[in-house]
């Protein structure tokens, strides 16, 4: 018997820009939150209003991040080290945003830092894939 009965192998490339593409689309949307107001979102207890007034704050430097490093790994280009970058990133985020609240990501609302932490981190490990600007170059 055949180890993947539904040939699923041959997508991986697809696979693994779909996971690549979308991840970094979502993520630039909360760039775009911090740094332009949009999409709009509610305002949360004790976090400064959207868009940020100093883009040297470190919301400001988040939002760059989000933004500028979801477009490269978006389009494939120098993946590994900003998914290492955005990964580290999200464990800061992690930390001082969300564990204050509890260790649990399902009860701090820290769900979506923790998952694009390890999302990033295997970016950084297996690379942009084969439908990427890294693999053109």
């Amino acid at each position: 018997m055949s180890k993947d009965p539904f040939n699923l192998a041959r997508f991986s490339g697809t696979f693994h820009a779909v996971l690549r593409i979308t991840a970094a689309l979502s993520f630039m949307s909360h760039g775009m939150m911090k740094l332009f107001g949009f999409p709009a979102s509610p305002p949360k207890p004790g976090m400064p209003p959207m868009p940020v007034q100093h883009l040297l704050s470190m919301m400001g430097v988040a939002g760059m991040l989000e933004l500028v490093g979801g477009a490269l790994v978006l389009l494939g280009l120098f993946t590994r080290p900003v998914a290492l970058l955005l990964s580290g990133e999200m464990a800061v985020a992690f930390w001082i945003a969300h564990a204050p609240h509890g260790i649990i990501p399902a009860n701090n609302m820290g769900e979506a830092a923790y998952l694009y932490c390890f999302v990033f981190l295997w970016l950084a490990a297996a690379g942009a894939g084969p439908m990427s600007l890294d693999s053109r170059r």
